[in-house]
């Protein structure tokens, strides 16, 4: 016969488990580290995405080494560059023709008439020298290289005749640091660059993304719509310092372009003019669905800057009536910030204004695409 004591211990404490926990939690997250954490791998698919495009790679690291090779060989420092010189047979201008060919800075060329009149139209002469009863020397006045032309030779024409200088002058032909025309135009250069790759790859990127359904698929995940955008902007600038620093050595060591300024000045503006045109990327890529409407909106956006923003020639030679048009260009207030530190040596300071444009420029566009942008 049991025992009524254990009998009744047994039927209150079963042989059963205990009844279970709640688990024991890992310390959670930082709510900045869940942050980040989405910005960061949004940032890493755009790099290996723009990674995976052979054609981006090199239209935002060779293009600009190639135009570099091509303006530089065009505009090449060549102290033995002459006036190209017309003489017409037949004319008047014949018997200067020895005192023409002796100076070393005339180049002459003798033509008959139909053959002159032709290359003085397709500018391959500078200036005509023609004439039947006197000299008369046939230019375009609308073109530098003419008028300076005509000045040489005539130089030349009046010594052969005897002409006496009214004002005595000596010639200074030494060369000032930074003042040659490859000097000027590799910061118009690192300029276009950041604007074409900054806007076309962003904006083809998104609506490439949008065609293939890729936005339609984020929407459902637990990502905001900034940090989306903001990670666009933050992949430019990993790809800024593998872009520019070629194009700076490369004109350091074939044609010996030096920046006169700081690196770190140089390099805050390089950093503020990518995330400007990443910001106008963003904004023309915000409602466009296909690649002929990225393409319409990004061609209609940076031709103007391309053609009046000052990247081969100085915008001055436009009108006094539309410069501050061009001068409230960010591709402009860019190129004078570049030109300020490279070919200048300014500080940040000297180049204030033009830097307000480009952040008020890149404020501006991410804000607007913000508001614009869809995903569908």
């Amino acid at each position: 016969m049991s025992d009524p004591v254990t009998s009744s211990a047994a039927a209150i404490s079963p042989e059963t488990p205990p009844p279970p926990t709640a688990p024991r939690t890992a310390p959670g997250p930082d709510a900045s580290d869940e942050h980040l954490s989405p910005l960061r791998e949004l940032i890493l698919s755009r790099i290996r995405g723009f990674l995976r495009e052979p054609e981006a790679l090199f239209w935002t690291f060779g293009f600009p080494i190639i135009m570099a090779i091509g303006l530089g060989l065009a505009f090449r420092d060549n102290p033995g560059e002459r006036a190209v010189v017309g003489v017409e047979r037949g004319s008047a201008a014949e018997r200067w023709t020895a005192a023409l060919r002796a100076s070393p800075d005339v180049d002459v060329r003798v033509l008959d008439p139909a053959a002159a009149a032709l290359a003085l139209r397709k500018g391959t002469v500078g200036v005509l020298l023609a004439g039947t009863g006197r000299l008369v020397y046939r230019y375009d006045p609308a073109r530098p290289e003419s008028r300076l032309a005509r000045l040489t030779a005539d130089a030349v024409v009046q010594k052969a005749g005897g002409a006496t200088r009214p004002v005595a002058a000596a010639d200074d032909r030494s060369r000032r640091p930074g003042g040659r025309y490859i000097d000027w135009v590799i910061p118009g250069l690192i300029g276009l660059n950041l604007m074409s790759t900054g806007m076309w790859g962003i904006g083809f990127g998104i609506v490439q993304a949008r065609q293939r359904k890729q936005l339609k698929r984020l929407v459902s995940t637990p990502m905001r719509k900034r940090d989306f955008m903001l990670a666009q902007v933050l992949a430019r600038l990993v790809f800024i310092g593998l872009e520019v620093p070629p194009i700076v050595l490369f004109a350091w060591l074939a044609f010996g372009v030096h920046v006169a300024g700081s690196l770190p000045a140089l390099s805050a503006v390089v950093v503020l003019g990518a995330m400007t045109f990443a910001g106008m990327g963003l904004l023309c890529a915000a409602r466009a669905r296909t690649m002929e409407g990225i393409s319409g909106i990004l061609n209609v956006v940076m031709l103007p800057m391309f053609v009046l923003s000052g990247v081969f020639f100085s915008a001055a030679r436009y009108p006094d009536a539309v410069q501050p048009f061009i001068r409230a260009l960010p591709l402009t207030a860019l190129n004078d910030a570049l030109r300020a530190v490279y070919n200048d040596g300014l500080p940040l300071s000297a180049a204030a204004v033009p830097l307000a444009i480009l952040a008020a420029w890149g404020v501006a566009s991410f804000a607007a695409a913000l508001k614009a942008f869809r995903w569908q």
